[in-house]
């Protein structure tokens, strides 16, 4: 097993729609096939021994601004993948508890949402592993969202690092470890968990997310361990 594991590390997998246009495909099919490719770096994350795995599966302007057949595809392929995920008995055995943050409860259909809630309630009590999904989700929504929480709550309180993380989305969730990013664009979108990645080890791949496997994911977790013995960690 790897030495130095991060506790958790966060995916922004980049690559859907240009892996599908290289091979002259519809974008959806490259979404289809990120999907399959999700579910098997989730079985290895997990089963390397890292507890907490978060996975942005779609931003605020992914469901406004893309095409809306492309949307469509997108919110059906959500409801079967957790359709699946319920019959999947992985989850339960590992004691995987599954959370969805973001604006995917003002922005999804009703029928999807009523699937995301049950796996929700199903993992509620489980703790050995974490897996977290950022759906419709925006770093600086979530930074907005919770300084107005605590400005309605505690209009006269000081603001500190602690009062800011335990309103945030991601409250729950320890600091990020490794952050991976697919796709050879090395940038960062839309405020991505900025408070949660401001000390983490950051891997950019070219790697298109659809073809993302076992061995990308082991060079990412080589170099997060050569680097922690650099800093004597």
């Amino acid at each position: 097993m790897e030495q130095n594991l991060p506790t958790h590390i966060a995916v922004i997998p980049d690559g859907n729609r240009r892996w599908a246009k290289t091979r002259g495909l519809d974008p959806w099919i490259g979404h289809h096939h990120g999907a399959q490719t999700l579910k098997k770096i989730t079985r290895d994350i997990f089963d390397s021994g890292i507890k907490y795995f978060t996975f942005w599966a779609s931003s605020e302007d992914n469901i406004k601004k893309r095409d809306p057949l492309e949307v469509a595809f997108y919110f059906k392929l959500v409801k079967m993948a957790f359709r699946d995920f319920e019959k999947d008995d992985y989850a339960h055995v590992n004691q995987i508890k599954v959370d969805f943050l973001g604006s995917w409860e003002k922005m999804f259909p009703e029928d999807v949402k009523e699937v995301l809630c049950r796996v929700k309630e199903k993992t509620k009590n489980y703790n050995r592993y974490f897996l977290t999904f950022l759906l419709a989700y925006d770093g600086r929504s979530e930074m907005l969202q919770a300084l107005e929480k605590i400005s309605k709550n505690n209009p006269v309180t000081q603001i500190t690092p602690e009062l800011l993380k335990n309103n945030l989305l991601t409250a729950e969730l320890p600091p990020v470890d490794l952050v991976v990013r697919t796709g050879g664009e090395p940038h960062w979108s839309a405020g991505f968990m900025m408070w949660d990645v401001a000390d983490s080890q950051l891997f950019f791949t070219e790697t298109l997310w659809p073809d993302f496997n076992k061995k990308e994911l082991a060079k990412a977790l080589s170099n997060y361990a050569a680097t922690q013995r650099r800093l004597g960690a």
